[in-house]
């Protein structure tokens, strides 16, 4: 089995979205890209995913510019190419052009040696959703500490 290690993960996602799948993809990374990962410096918040000329990318991911690697270095904000199975994609592609969704990455992990994001399917919530949200955390936080005295 391999380990996996969660690098980032995009809290706000789940927040704004209500999740209705997940699936997880690989991405195409530059050598600076991938050891700025390893590194902690990934920042999810805002980024989401789109299809185009039959492809799946990721947008407005900011993988921050590894120090050490001076003249090859990377553009923070550029696209990346996700890597999903044709049935996957076709069926993400349909989901992403309906009117109220779209495709949000919820968490970069390293999986074995490469670099994997677990992609949501989210319909965006709106703000009575969200205080129900937080009143339902709040009240099983007030069960547990009750439980617990």
């Amino acid at each position: 089995m391999t380990k996996s290690r969660d690098i980032a993960v995009n809290r706000r996602a789940t927040y704004d979205y209500e999740i209705l799948e997940r699936v997880e993809a690989g991405l195409v990374l530059m050598s600076s890209e991938i050891k700025s990962i390893r590194d902690n410096r990934v920042n999810l918040s805002g980024a989401y995913a789109f299809p185009q000329n039959g492809e799946l990318w990721l947008q407005n991911c900011h993988i921050a510019p590894y120090p050490s690697a001076v003249r090859d270095n990377h553009e923070p904000l550029r696209p990346r190419k996700l890597l999903l199975r044709k049935d996957q994609l076709r069926r993400l592609s349909e989901t992403a052009k309906q009117k109220g969704y779209t495709i949000v990455p919820l968490k970069i992990y390293i999986s074995g040696h490469y670099a994997k994001i677990q992609l949501g399917v989210g319909r965006g919530k709106k703000r009575f959703d969200k205080r129900r949200a937080v009143a339902e955390r709040d009240r099983r936080r007030e069960a547990r500490e009750a439980e617990r005295r």
